[in-house]
């Protein structure tokens, strides 16, 4: 089987693979959502979900420095790579020893829909990855149809996804195009940085309706949002919600409930501040 991953590279595999190791914590969740809990070998210790399941399967460090000498121990037929969360570094050393790497890169809602089929084809389950599919497509049309007038009226939002130093994303990114499906504006949509190094201070001058904190890839909380309201305008102050982030970062089988359950929330944030 021949195919093509996200960043043009070509993988030839002489059958389905049997031996899987994943480097990413939603394709991990995907693959076994899939149904492949016998053939995942190797995740990191960020591949948190399904806590069951993942609890067993070995795990080879890191997702920015995996233990590259464990995972062809153990002797993977396919690693499960991406753009964003693993190094540049690591995938080409794992590719230059022989090893079958598919690398994703979704930046939008749309790709990472066609991102799962892809990965469904390449791990041999392309029925159960259309299934997913066409499960997210019907929710990401509620949520759009369901948004009524908020689609005109559309909030600008600050969402960081680190503190100290304070870091954004711009409109090149899965989680702004989600945002975007949701009917709010990233106010750094526009930023040339993928991942810009902002000020709170600069921040504000983008005069944003809402600051939306995520529980990842930075684990804001309750103490979080108490440090920073003093530090805002009062109608913002009163605009800091907290969401959870891997309905916001994660792709694949989380979005079938994720983007609902975030949609919900932001909706019922929204009305109460109208």
């Amino acid at each position: 089987m021949q195919t093509v991953d996200d960043l043009g590279f070509k993988l030839d595999l002489a059958a389905e693979p049997g031996r899987v190791v994943s480097l990413v914590p939603s394709w991990t969740e995907t693959l076994f959502a899939f149904g492949l809990s016998q053939e995942i070998v190797g995740i990191t210790k960020f591949c948190v979900e399904p806590a069951a399941a993942v609890a067993a399967v070995p795990k080879i460090g890191g997702t920015k420095n995996p233990d590259i000498k464990r995972i062809h121990e153990l002797k993977p037929d396919l690693v499960i790579a991406n753009a964003e969360e693993n190094r540049r570094e690591d995938i080409e050393q794992l590719r230059a020893a022989g090893v079958q790497v598919f690398t994703t890169y979704p930046r939008t809602v749309a790709m990472a829909v066609e991102g799962i089929l892809k990965l469904g084809n390449v791990v041999g389950r392309p029925a159960a990855a259309g299934a997913m599919a066409r499960d997210i497509v019907k929710s990401v049309s509620e949520i759009e149809t369901g948004l009524g007038a908020w689609s005109k009226l559309r909030f600008r939002v600050f969402c960081p996804v680190w503190k100290n130093p304070w870091i954004a994303f711009n409109g090149d990114t899965y989680a702004h195009d989600v945002l975007r499906m949701l009917g709010f504006n990233n106010i750094y949509a526009a930023a040339g940085e993928r991942y810009p190094r902002v000020t709170l201070e600069e921040a504000l001058e983008l005069r944003p309706d809402y600051v939306l904190l995520p529980s990842e890839p930075y684990e804001f909380d309750a103490k979080d949002v108490e440090e920073l309201k003093p530090l805002l305008p009062a109608p913002l102050s009163r605009r800091v919600v907290l969401i959870d982030g891997r309905n916001l970062h994660w792709y694949g089988v989380r979005m079938v409930d994720g983007l609902k359950a975030l949609s919900a929330l932001l909706s019922r944030v929204r009305a109460a501040t109208v």
